[in-house]
């Protein structure tokens, strides 16, 4: 995929994953893994895959160097720059955000939350962002229990607000975790103050751009889930599975688990031999 230009790519993989305990007592949960590969994984090559290869990822809590262990400097998964900064505590996905600040500058930037976990390729996404020149871009999903989400309400085809977590969500879509940004975020982040859960809301970020005009907004094609939860982790894995499996002729005419000369042919153990040879700092498995 050829480059895209002036925009970087953050992935934010800090929190201490409360939801998928006891897996995540000794590690993180971006750490965890979703069918053949950690989930950290998954952001990162949909960064690479849309033609963004500078990217920042933003980590917390106790396990912020097994990241550099696995990870590297992500040139074996196609990345010219990977840098690293940390988020004291947990102040929410906006002040996470605001972590990334040096590294993105005054360039837009591509944010996916390190849990999520989805089939579409999002350069047509980014495309579309850096043609509408300024402002934000959400990515929506109609899920099941969009509860757990940011929901979007509407009026006809417009946004009017983005509630956080509604008990009672007025509409079946969720703000997933993928967000298009101009420069401007790190500034609005900065007039926030902390909700009712002690955290910088990035749908407060959202609803300001809302209120500017500038935000817009795409359905997701494929499948998409995150992975925070023991049902949604499990779900991540098997969603992965199928997309592989049908992906590879001899794995899906085989109408069982493939076989581990099929498996360690076209899997991604490419990646853990290859950043062997490399300095990514992984190893093989």
């Amino acid at each position: 995929m050829a480059r895209v230009g002036n925009i970087k790519g953050v992935v934010l993989a800090g929190g201490l994953g409360r939801r998928l305990g006891p897996l995540t007592k000794i590690t993180n949960k971006h750490l965890l893994p979703v069918w053949d590969r950690p989930m950290i994984y998954y952001p990162l090559q949909a960064l690479v895959q849309a033609g963004l290869d500078e990217a920042v990822l933003v980590v917390g809590g106790q396990n912020a160097g097994d990241f550099i262990r696995l990870l590297g400097n992500g040139k074996f998964l196609g990345l010219k720059q990977l840098v690293y900064a940390y988020q004291d505590g947990q102040g929410g996905i906006a002040d996470a955000l605001r972590s990334a600040r040096d590294f993105c500058g005054q360039q837009n930037i591509c944010v996916v939350l390190g849990d999520n976990i989805f089939s579409a390729g999002l350069r047509p996404y980014v495309n579309k962002f850096l043609a509408q020149k300024t402002g934000a871009r959400l990515m929506l999903k109609k899920v099941a229990d969009p509860s757990r989400f940011g929901v979007p309400v509407f009026a006809g085809r417009r946004i009017q607000r983005i509630v956080e977590k509604p008990r009672k969500p007025l509409s079946p879509y969720a703000v997933t975790g993928i967000y298009f940004f101009d420069p401007e975020v790190f500034d609005i982040i900065d007039t926030l103050s902390p909700s009712k859960r002690g955290e910088l809301e990035i749908t407060d970020v959202s609803n300001i751009y809302l209120q500017r005009g500038t935000l817009h907004y795409d359905v997701l094609r494929g499948w998409w889930t995150d992975a925070g939860t023991i049902p949604t982790l499990y779900q991540a894995a098997r969603l992965a599975a199928n997309t592989w499996i049908k992906s590879h002729p001899d794995a899906a005419e085989s109408r069982v688990l493939p076989t581990d000369e099929i498996w360690t042919a076209s899997s991604a153990r490419w990646m853990f031999a290859k950043s062997k040879r490399g300095s990514s700092g992984a190893k093989n498995q």
